[in-house]
């Protein structure tokens, strides 16, 4: 992690999302990384990806 809490491009790079192991994409202005694959939002609290399916939010607004 950087010092402004920022998520390091190497790990990105090398984050994947649970449910799918597809790559994840960061929507720094949300504070989240995305799973286009699985339709979730994984939340990243102070600069720590939050990897759990029961911690993500559906991008669709529905419930998990």
């Amino acid at each position: 992690m950087s010092a402004d809490g920022a998520i390091d491009p190497w790990l990105l790079e090398r984050l994947v999302c649970p449910a799918t192991r597809t790559p994840l994409r960061l929507d720094a202005a949300a504070g989240e990384l995305i799973s286009d694959a699985a339709g979730l939002a994984y939340p990243v609290r102070d600069g720590v990806p939050v990897m759990l399916i029961e911690e993500a939010r559906r991008l669709s607004g529905e419930p998990l």
